[in-house]
C-alpha cells in the first residue's frame, strides 16, 4: 500500500507526517464513507487519545490537591473495595500497554506479511495513552481511599468513559470484519483489549457498589450526600431511603436529619465568606480615595467561584446537548424521507442517540440544580450568620437605624433571596449560549431570513433594560414598606398586653394595614410591569417566529425568491422556536430575580457596613489587680454620649437601658443638633469587694453610667478601664425561652452545691418547690410565665452563678416586694451577702439600703455632683442630704435589727453559711453547706399553681418565718445530685405543630376565594383561549405546508403531462395575515391574564389574607401569646406572607399555563397521531403515581422547613433583646454557636425539600426520555407506512410535551407546597378569639360616672388546666375611694387588675377562650390538689362597675373607659402624640396639659418636633422612669372614673414617686384609684388597704385599723418588714 507508514531503520529518519498516523483506508473521518459509523482513526484518537490526555491531567491535579490539602479520615480502608479496584486498575493498565505493543508489533514487524492487518499508528498511541492514564488512576485511587469515604468521582467517570470507548472501538472492529473486504484485526489480536473491557466491567461494578454498610462510612457519620458516589448523586439514589420511608409512613425530623452536606453548613460557609468580606473591607481601608463600599454581591460570587465552575460547565454542556436534539431530529426526518438507501440500524442509532442525549440532559440538569441549591443554602446560611454576628456588634447609633424587625427582615427576606439565587445567576451563562445556538441552527434551516427574527430580538432588548430599572425601583419600595410593616408588627405583638389593656387594637390595626397597603401598592405596580413585559418574554418566540417565517415565505428562496416551507424546515424550526422560548422566557425571571437578589444583598451589605461598637473605648484586663487597693473600674475625666460623635448620618438615639435621655430626633433628614454628652467629666474609681450605689432622679444618667462601663456608649473623651469579668443585671430583666436552670446556668457547667446556694441567696428555692418541674420548668418567651420579681431574681441568679469579678446591677430591687428586697440584700447583694467580696455597682431608686453601702455616687444632668461615703455626704448637707431628709422614714430599724430579722429565715447553722463566698479561682463554693437545708414546708401548705404572670414568689410560709420564726414548721430538703423534680406537663412552649398528609382541599378553596372565584374562572378561560391561538399557529403552518405541497405537486404533474393548467400558489398575504392575527390574539390574551393574575387577583388575595390574619391575631386572648413564641407568629407575617405575595401567585400562574399547554399539546398529538391514545393512559397513570409519591414526601419536608425557621427567628429576636447582657457577659460565641445550630437545622430541612424536588424531577425526566425513545423507535420501525411530516410533527411535540409535563408536575407540587403558607396562616385564623369588642348592651352616658366597683364571689385562672389565681373575691369599692392593694408576689395583685380589664375572664365565663387557643401542654395538678377548688370552679362570680356586669359589655367599650398606669411602661414606635392619643381624637392643648401634670412638659418641649418627636422602638430613647411618666399622661387623658396603678412607680426614684403620687392625689381626687405597689409607703395614705393572700382577700380595712392590730395583721407585718413602721 502506497499510503502505508514506512519506518526507516535509521535513528535519524524524520518523523512521519500527521496523515501518516492514520494508515487505515477510511481515514480520519470522523464518519466512515462506507459505513454509518465512526472511523477507527477518529475513535482511537478521540475516544482513547483525547480522553486519556484529559483524564491524565485531571488525575495529576487531583493527586496534587489530595497530597497538599487532603485530610485523612483515619477510618482505614474498605479492603473488599480497595484491593479489587486496585487490581482492576493495574490489570487494565497492563492490558492497554500490551495492546499497544501488539498493535506496534503488527505495524512494524509483520507489515510486509500477506496477513498484515491495517493498524494505524494512532491506535498504538491511543492504547498507550490509556495505559498511562490508568497508571495515574492507580496512584490517585490509593489516595482517594485514604482521604475520602466515598467512591472517587474521577475514577468512577474514567471507568465509565473507558468502558464506553472500548465498547465502541470493539464494535467498530467487529463491523469492519463483516462489512469490508480489507483485512482487519482478529479476535486473538484484540484479546488484550477484550480482557481489559471485561476487567473494567468488574472493577467498575466494585467501584460503584454502595458503601453505606462499610465500616468507613458508618464511622464517619457523614451526611448522606457526602457518602454518595457520582451515580447516586446524578439519579438522587441517596435520597431513596427517605422516599421509601415516606411512602410507608409520615416522615419525621430524624428521618431527614442528615441531608445537608458538611461543606454547606453554617460555620465553614461563614468562615469563607467572612474572610473574603473582611479582605474587601481592608482593601477599601488601604485606599482612602476609594469611597465606594465593597460589593457584598461580588464578594459572594468570588467566594463561590470554585463551586460555580462545575455549575457553569454543566450549564454549557446542557445547552450543547439540548440543541443536539433538533439536529438529530433533522437527521431522523431526512432518514425517513430516504430510508430505502440507508439501513434500519442507522435509524435505530439516531433514535437511541436522541434518547442518550435526552438522558444526559435530564441527569445533568437535575444534578446541576442540586449543586446550585447547595451553593444557595451555603450562601444564605453564611449571610444570616454574618447578620447575626453584626447585630451583636452594632453601635448605639446603628441599633437605632436597624430595629429588630428590620434585622429580622434581612434574615427572613433579603437572605432568603439566595434560596434560588444561583439558579437565575447561572442563567446568564446559558441564556446567551442557548439563544446563539438556536439562532445558528435556525440560520442553517432558514438561511438569512433568521436575521429578521434576530433583529426583532435586538429591538426588544432596550425594553429589557427599562424593565430592570423599573423593577429595581419598585422592589426597593416594596421591601422598604415590608420592613416598616414587620417592625411595627413586631413591636405591637411584643406589647400586645398593653395594646389590649388600653383598647388600642383597632388603632394599631389600621397603622399596620396602612403600611401593608403601601407594600401592596408597590406589589401591584410590579404586577402591571410583569403583564406589560410578558409581551417580550413570553410571547417573543411567537413574535419572532412570525417575523422569521414571514420573511422566509416572501424572500427566503434563492435570489430573494419566496421560500418553500417543507416539513423538515417547519418542524425543526418549530422545535427550535419552542426551545428558544425557554431562554427568552427565562430572561424575564432571571432579570427580576437577579434584581431582587442584588437589591436584597445590597440591603444586607448596607447593614453589614453599619458602625460597630468601639471596643477600644474601654480598656479591658482579664484579671483583677493583685493589689486590693487598685481599682477594678477606673474612669478618669470621661464623657459619653448615645449619639454618634463622628458620623452625621447616625442622628438617631438608641437606648437599650432605661435611664437614657432622648438626645437627637429620629427624623428622615439629618439632625442639626450638636452631639450632646449624656455623661460629662466622670471621675470614678471602684475597688474590688466594694459596694457602690448610684443614685439620682429619673433620667439623670444612672443606667447610662453602667452602659458606659460595659462599652455600650460612645466615649467622647477621657479614659475608662475595667479589670476582670463582668456580670450585668439590666433593669428590665432579660429571660430566655429555656428552662429555669438553663436561664441561671447561662451556658456554665452545672455545679450542684454552688447552684443550690445561689438559689437560696436569690430566694428561688420556694418557687422551685411549687413549679411543675422544679428548675426544669420551661420559662416562656420574655419570661411571660414569671412575675416581675421572679424575673429579676432569675436575672440576679444568672449573674451570681457566672462568678464574675464585677457586678453591674441596674436597680434589681425595684421589681420585688419589701420582704424579698430584704432577703436579697442580706443574702446576696449587701455587706453580708454572697457577693460581698465582689465589686458591685448598684443603681437604685430606693434609699433604705444606702447607709450600708461603701460608696455613694449621685448623678444630676449627667454629672457626678456628689460622691463619698454615706456619712460624708450626710455631713456635707447638700443634695443627697436633702433627698434623705425629705423622703426617709422617721422611724427605721437599726442595721443590726434588720440583720437579725433576716437571719431568722434559717436556723443558726444555716444563717451563718450565707456569709460564704464563691471562689473566683475555680468557680466552686467555699461555703460549708450541710447535706440538708432547712426551708419552710411549702409542700405541706396549700400551694398555688404555677401561673403565667402571678407565679409564686418567696413562699408565704417563709415570710411568716421571717416575722416570727418557728423552727418546728421547717422540714429538711435534701440536696440531690440529679434533677429533683420533673414533670412533662411543665413544658409551656410546645413544639410547633406540623400537619400531616396532603394540603387540605379546603386550603386551596380558601386561596381561590381570596383570589375571588370569578377571577380564577376568567383566568382559566383566558389561558384556554390563548392556548387555542398558540396551537392554531401550528395547525395553520401545517395547513400552509399541505397547500404548498399540493400546489407544487399540481405544477409538477402539469409540467410532465404538458398540461396547460397551473396550480396557483396559496396567497402569502392570507398566510401572514392569519398567522399574525393568531399571534396578536395570543399576545393580547396573555397580557390580560398576566394583569388579572398579578395586578388584581394576587393583590386581593394578599390583602384579604393578611387583613384577616392580623385582625384575628389582634383579637386572640393573652393565653395564646403566653404560650406562643413571638418568632413563631412573625415567621408567618414575614416568610409565609412573602410566599403568599410572590411565590404562590407565580406558581398558580405557571401551573395553569402548563396545564392548559399540556392539554393542548396532547390534543395536538392525538389529532396528528391517534395511536398515541394507546400509551396515554399508561403515561398519565405513571406520572400521577410519581406525583402522589412525591407529594407524600414533599409536603412533609416543606412543613418541616417552615417549622424549622421559627426557632431561628425566635433566637434572633431573643438575642437582639438581650444584646447588652450578651456583650457585657462576653457570651457572644455561645450564642453564635446556638444560632449556627438552628441555621443548620433549617438548612437541612431546606435541602430535604430541594432534594425531594430533584428526586421527582429525575424520575419525570427519565420517564420523558423513554417516551421520546419509543416515539422515535416507532417512527423508524414504521417508516414504510408513516408520513414524514406527520412523524416530524409528532416527535417535535413529543419533545416539547416531555418538558411540559415535567414542569407541570414539578410546579403543581411546588404550588401545593407553597399552599402550606396559607395553611399555616389559616391555622391561626381558626382559633377562638376574645369576647366581642362591642355588644348590644347600651352603656349610660359618661359610664362609669361614679367608679363604684363590686366583686361578687369572683374567681379566675389564666388558662384551662391551671389553678385559680383569684378565689371567691367579694368586696365593694365605693366611688372615689383610694384602695391600696398589697400582698406578697404571687398573691394575685396583678391578676386583679387583669380581671378588671377582662384580660382574664371569670372561671365559669363562656367568653373565656382558653382551651382551644392554648398551644402549650396544660400543666394540671393532681386530682387531690384540685379537690378543694371544685366548688369554687362551679361559679366564677362577677365584677360590676356602677352596677353593670362587665362581662356583658364589649371589651373595647370596657377597656376604653378604664385608665391604667401599667407595671411595664411600654411605648411604641411613632410620635409622642401617637403614644398618647393613637386615634388622633384629642386637641394639642389637652395633650400638653396632661404632659404638664405628669411633669414631662419641659422635657417634651425641648425635643425636636415636640409632640411630633419620634419615639424609637420600644421607647428606647426614653428612660424607664420617663416612660412611666408618659403612661401617667395617658391615664390623665382618659378622664375615667376608675384608675389602676399596677406598681407604676417601681422604676422611679423616691422623689419622682412622690411627684407622681401628688399628681394622682390632686388629679384623681374624685376618682376611684386602685394602687398596687411594692413600696408600702405609697399606699399608706389610701382610704382602704386590700391585702391579698394566695388569691383570697386576707384583709380589707383602713390602714390605721390594720396597723393597730399589729402582729395579727399581715399588712402590719409587711409594713414592718419594709421599715415603714
Amino acid at each position: 500500500m502506497a499510503d502505508q507508514i514506512v519506518f526507516s531503520q535509521s535513528p535519524l529518519a524524520p518523523l512521519p507526517s500527521f496523515d501518516a498516523f492514520c494508515s487505515q483506508s477510511e481515514g480520519w473521518g470522523p464518519f466512515s464513507p462506507d459505513r454509518y459509523d465512526l472511523t477507527p482513526c477518529f475513535e482511537y484518537s478521540t475516544l482513547y487519545g483525547g480522553v486519556s490526555i484529559v483524564t491524565t491531567m485531571i488525575l495529576v491535579a487531583r493527586y496534587y490537591y489530595l497530597t497538599t490539602y487532603g485530610v485523612p479520615h483515619c477510618f482505614g480502608r474498605t479492603a473488599w473495595i480497595y484491593w479489587p479496584t486496585q487490581v482492576s486498575i493495574a490489570l487494565t493498565a497492563a492490558l492497554m500497554v500490551t495492546q499497544a505493543g501488539s498493535f506496534l508489533f503488527e505495524a512494524t514487524v509483520i507489515k510486509g506479511n500477506n496477513n498484515y492487518h491495517d493498524v494505524p499508528l494512532v491506535a498504538v498511541l491511543g492504547c498507550l495513552g490509556m495505559g498511562l492514564a490508568w497508571i495515574a488512576a492507580l496512584a490517585v485511587n490509593r489516595l482517594e481511599h485514604r482521604f475520602e469515604i466515598r467512591s472517587s468521582t474521577i475514577v468512577f467517570l474514567f471507568y465509565l468513559t473507558s468502558i464506553a470507548a472500548t465498547s465502541v472501538i470493539l464494535h467498530t472492529h467487529y463491523d469492519l470484519q463483516h462489512t469490508t473486504t480489507a483485512t482487519t484485526t482478529t479476535i486473538i489480536q484484540l484479546l488484550p483489549l477484550i480482557l481489559a473491557f471485561l476487567v473494567q466491567l468488574v472493577g467498575f461494578t466494585v467501584e460503584a457498589w454502595p458503601r453505606g454498610s462499610t465500616r468507613v462510612q458508618q464511622l464517619s457519620g457523614a451526611p448522606e450526600y457526602d457518602k454518595a458516589n457520582i451515580f447516586s448523586r446524578l439519579v438522587m439514589y441517596f435520597f431513596q431511603p427517605v422516599v421509601s420511608i415516606g411512602i410507608r409512613r409520615t416522615l419525621t425530623a430524624d428521618d431527614t436529619a442528615n441531608l445537608l452536606s458538611a461543606g454547606s453548613r453554617t460555620q465553614p460557609g461563614y468562615q469563607r465568606l467572612s474572610a473574603r468580606w473582611d479582605a474587601a473591607l481592608q482593601n477599601r481601608a488601604r485606599n482612602p480615595r476609594n469611597r465606594r463600599p465593597p460589593s457584598l454581591f461580588w464578594t459572594v460570587m468570588r467566594t463561590q467561584l470554585v463551586a460555580l465552575l462545575p455549575i457553569i460547565m454543566c450549564r454549557i454542556v446542557i445547552a450543547l446537548l439540548s440543541y443536539a436534539l433538533p439536529v438529530l431530529l433533522s437527521r431522523l426526518l431526512d432518514y425517513l424521507q430516504d430510508y430505502e438507501t440507508k439501513p434500519q440500524s442507522y435509524g435505530i442509532f439516531l433514535a437511541c442517540s436522541m434518547f442518550m442525549v435526552a438522558l444526559f440532559v435530564a441527569l445533568l440538569y437535575t444534578y446541576n440544580r442540586y449543586l446550585m441549591f447547595l451553593v444557595n443554602v451555603e450562601v444564605k446560611a453564611a449571610l444570616i450568620s454574618m447578620i447575626y454576628r453584626k447585630s451583636l456588634r452594632l453601635s448605639p447609633g446603628s441599633r437605632m437605624k436597624s430595629t429588630t424587625g428590620e434585622i429580622t427582615n434581612h434574615m427572613a427576606v433579603d437572605a432568603e433571596q439566595w434560596n434560588e439565587g444561583m439558579v437565575f445567576l447561572s442563567s446568564w451563562v446559558s441564556i446567551p449560549l442557548e439563544t446563539g445556538i438556536a439562532l445558528f441552527l435556525l440560520y442553517r434551516f432558514l438561511g438569512w431570513s433568521m436575521i429578521a427574527g434576530f433583529l426583532g430580538m435586538v429591538l426588544l432588548l432596550p425594553l429589557q433594560g427599562l424593565q430592570a430599572r423599573l423593577f429595581e425601583s419598585m422592589q426597593a419600595r416594596k421591601l422598604a414598606a415590608m420592613d416598616q410593616r414587620i417592625r411595627l408588627t413586631t413591636e405591637v405583638l411584643a406589647g400586645i398586653k398593653i395594646v389590649k389593656i388600653y383598647g388600642w387594637e383597632s388603632a394599631f390595626l389600621q397603622r399596620i394595614l396602612s403600611t401593608r397597603n403601601q407594600e401592596l401598592a408597590a406589589l401591584k405596580m410590579i404586577g402591571v410591569l410583569q403583564a406589560l413585559m410578558s409581551i417580550i418574554f413570553i410571547s417573543s418566540s411567537l413574535i419572532i417566529s412570525l417575523i422569521t417565517f414571514g420573511v422566509f415565505v416572501l424572500w427566503g428562496g434563492p435570489n430573494f425568491t419566496p421560500g418553500t416551507l417543507t416539513p423538515q424546515v417547519v418542524f425543526v424550526s418549530m422545535t427550535l422556536f419552542a426551545m428558544l422560548r425557554n431562554p427568552i422566557a427565562s430572561l424575564s425571571d432571571a432579570t427580576t430575580s437577579t434584581i431582587s437578589l442584588i437589591v436584597g444583598t445590597r440591603r444586607v451589605q448596607e447593614f453589614l457596613l453599619r458602625e460597630e461598637i468601639r471596643e477600644e473605648d474601654v480598656i479591658r484586663f482579664k484579671n483583677v489587680p493583685m493589689n486590693p487597693q487598685d481599682a477594678v473600674i477606673l474612669i478618669r475625666d470621661a464623657s459619653f454620649t448615645w449619639s454618634d460623635p463622628v458620623s452625621p448620618l447616625l442622628t438617631e438615639t438608641t437606648v437599650e437601658n432605661e435611664e437614657r435621655q432622648p438626645l437627637v430626633s429620629y427624623e428622615d433628614e439629618p439632625a442639626t443638633l450638636e452631639t450632646h454628652a449624656t455623661l460629662e467629666s466622670i471621675d470614678l474609681s471602684i475597688r474590688n469587694g466594694s459596694l457602690t450605689a448610684i443614685v439620682g432622679r429619673v433620667g439623670q444618667g444612672k443606667s447610662s453610667l453602667l452602659s458606659a462601663i460595659i462599652g455600650e456608649m460612645y466615649k467622647l473623651q477621657g479614659r475608662i478601664q475595667v479589670s476582670g469579668r463582668i456580670a450585668y443585671v439590666p433593669q428590665q430583666s432579660w429571660i430566655m425561652n429555656a428552662t429555669l436552670r438553663d436561664n441561671i446556668l447561662f451556658g456554665n457547667e452545672y455545679d450542684q452545691e454552688r447552684y443550690q446556694h445561689i438559689l437560696f441567696a436569690c430566694g428561688l428555692e420556694p418557687d422551685l418547690a411549687i413549679l411543675p418541674a422544679g428548675d426544669m420548668t420551661e420559662i416562656g418567651e420574655r419570661g411571660i410565665n414569671l412575675s416581675g420579681g421572679q424575673k429579676q431574681r432569675v436575672s440576679l441568679a444568672r449573674a451570681a452563678y457566672d462568678n464574675a469579678d464585677i457586678y453591674l446591677l441596674d436597680d434589681p430591687l425595684s421589681a420585688v416586694d419589701a420582704h424579698v428586697d430584704r432577703h436579697l440584700w442580706d443574702h446576696l447583694l449587701g455587706p453580708t451577702g454572697l457577693l460581698r467580696n465582689k465589686a458591685r455597682v448598684l443603681v437604685t431608686h430606693g434609699i433604705q439600703h444606702l447607709r450600708e453601702v461603701d460608696w455613694l455616687v449621685m448623678l444630676k444632668d449627667g454629672l457626678i455632683v456628689e460622691q463619698g461615703t454615706y456619712q460624708e455626704l450626710m455631713k456635707d448637707k447638700k443634695m443627697f442630704y436633702q433627698l434623705i431628709k425629705e423622703y426617709a422614714t422617721a422611724r427605721r430599724p437599726s442595721l443590726s435589727g434588720r440583720r437579725k430579722s433576716s437571719a431568722a429565715v434559717l436556723p443558726p447553722q444555716e444563717s451563718s453559711s450565707v456569709s460564704g463566698e464563691l471562689n473566683p479561682d475555680n468557680g466552686s463554693s467555699n461555703i460549708d453547706i450541710n447535706n440538708t437545708l432547712l426551708v419552710p414546708d411549702v409542700h405541706g401548705s396549700d400551694s398555688m399553681s404555677f401561673t403565667l404572670s402571678e407565679a409564686t414568689d418567696i413562699s408565704d410560709q417563709e415570710a411568716d418565718e421571717t416575722a416570727t420564726p418557728n423552727p418546728e414548721r421547717a422540714t429538711p430538703i435534701t440536696i440531690v445530685k440529679d434533677d429533683t423534680k420533673k414533670d412533662t406537663k411543665a413544658e409551656l412552649i410546645a413544639a410547633e405543630k406540623m400537619k400531616e398528609g396532603q394540603v387540605d382541599t379546603n386550603i386551596f378553596l380558601v386561596y381561590m376565594k381570596a383570589l375571588r372565584y370569578r377571577n380564577a374562572v376568567v383566568m382559566g378561560i383566558l389561558f384556554i383561549l390563548a392556548q387555542i391561538c398558540f396551537v392554531g399557529t401550528s395547525l395553520w403552518l401545517k395547513y400552509w405546508i399541505k397547500r404548498t405541497q399540493e400546489s407544487q405537486d399540481l405544477i409538477s404533474n402539469a409540467s410532465s403531462d404538458n398540461d396547460t393548467r397551473t396550480g396557483e400558489p396559496p396567497s402569502v398575504g392570507l398566510f401572514l395575515g392569519v398567522y399574525a392575527l393568531l399571534t396578536f390574539l395570543y399576545v393580547l390574551l396573555y397580557v390580560i391574564v398576566s394583569y388579572l393574575t398579578f395586578a388584581q387577583a394576587r393583590i386581593r388575595a394578599s390583602e384579604l389574607l393578611h387583613r384577616n390574619f392580623l385582625t384575628k391575631i389582634m383579637r386572640l386572648p393573652m393565653s395564646f401569646f403566653d404560650t406562643t413564641p413571638l418568632g413563631r407568629v412573625l415567621n408567618r407575617f414575614s416568610s409565609d406572607f412573602s410566599s403568599i405575595d410572590d411565590r404562590l401567585p407565580n406558581k398558580l400562574f405557571d401551573v395553569t399555563y402548563f396545564l392548559v399547554t399540556v392539554a393542548g399539546t396532547f390534543m395536538m398529538i392525538i389529532y396528528t397521531a391517534p395511536q398515541f391514545l394507546m400509551v396515554l393512559p399508561v403515561l398519565v397513570a405513571t406520572y400521577y403515581g410519581i406525583q402522589v409519591c412525591f407529594l407524600r414526601i414533599s409536603q412533609v419536608v416543606t412543613r418541616m422547613y417552615s417549622v424549622s425557621k421559627s426557632p431561628v427567628y425566635q433566637h434572633f429576636n431573643e438575642s437582639l433583646n438581650g444584646v447588652s447582657t450578651i456583650r457585657a457577659m462576653a457570651v457572644q460565641v455561645r450564642f453564635i454557636e446556638a444560632n449556627g445550630e438552628r441555621m443548620d437545622r433549617m438548612a437541612n430541612s431546606f435541602m430535604g425539600s430541594m432534594t425531594a424536588k430533584r428526586w421527582v424531577e429525575v424520575q419525570l425526566r427519565l420517564l420523558s426520555t423513554f417516551v421520546l425513545l419509543f416515539a422515535a423507535l416507532f417512527a423508524v420501525l414504521g417508516r414504510e407506512r408513516l408520513d414524514p411530516s406527520l412523524v416530524g410533527l409528532t416527535i417535535s411535540f413529543a419533545m416539547s410535551i416531555t418538558e411540559e409535563i415535567t414542569s407541570l408536575v414539578r410546579i403543581a407540587c411546588d404550588f401545593q407546597n407553597h399552599l402550606v403558607a396559607v395553611e399555616r396562616v389559616i391555622e391561626y385564623t381558626d382559633l377562638e378569639t376574645e369576647a366581642p369588642e362591642h355588644t348590644n348592651v347600651v352603656l349610660p352616658p359618661n359610664w362609669p360616672s361614679q367608679g363604684h366597683i363590686r366583686f361578687r364571689n369572683y374567681s379566675t385562672r389564666y388558662r384551662e388546666g391551671l389553678d385559680l389565681v383569684l378565689k371567691n373575691i367579694s368586696l365593694e369599692i365605693l366611688p372615689a375611694q383610694k384602695i391600696g392593694i398589697v400582698g406578697r408576689t404571687g398573691a394575685g395583685k396583678s391578676s386583679l387588675t387583669l380581671a378588671l380589664f377582662r384580660i382574664i375572664e371569670a372561671a365559669s365565663s363562656s367568653s373565656c377562650p382558653v382551651a382551644q387557643n392554648s398551644v402549650a401542654v396544660d400543666m394540671r395538678e393532681g386530682p387531690n390538689e384540685r379537690e378543694e377548688e371544685e366548688e369554687e370552679e362551679e361559679d366564677g362570680g362577677s365584677i360590676e362597675i356602677d352596677g353593670i356586669d362587665i362581662s356583658t359589655i364589649g371589651l373595647e367599650d370596657l377597656r376604653k373607659h378604664l385608665a391604667i398606669i401599667p407595671q411595664d411602661p411600654t411605648l411604641f414606635a411613632g410620635t409622642i402624640r401617637e403614644n398618647l392619643d393613637p386615634f388622633y381624637s384629642l386637641p394639642d392643648n389637652l395633650l400638653w396639659e396632661s404632659l404638664s401634670r405628669s411633669h414631662l412638659k419641659p422635657l417634651i418641649s425641648s425635643l425636636p418636633g415636640q409632640l411630633s418627636f419620634v419615639v424609637s422602638q420600644n421607647g428606647e430613647n426614653f428612660s424607664v422612669g420617663q416612660r412611666s411618666l408618659i403612661c401617667l399622661a395617658r391615664a390623665l387623658l382618659r378622664k375615667s372614673r376608675v384608675l389602676i396603678l399596677d406598681e407604676a412607680t417601681a422604676a422611679v426614684d423616691v422623689e419622682t414617686d412622690e411627684l407622681i403620687q401628688r399628681t394622682i392625689r390632686e388629679e384623681f381626687r374624685d376618682r376611684t384609684v386602685l394602687t398596687i405597689a411594692h413600696r408600702i409607703k405609697t399606699v399608706m395614705d389610701s382610704d382602704k388597704i386590700l391585702v391579698l393572700e394566695k388569691g383570697r382577700v386576707e384583709e380589707f380595712e383602713k390602714p390605721e385599723v390594720l396597723l393597730a392590730r399589729k402582729g395579727e395583721s399581715l399588712f402590719y407585718r409587711l409594713a414592718e418588714q419594709a421599715g415603714e413602721i
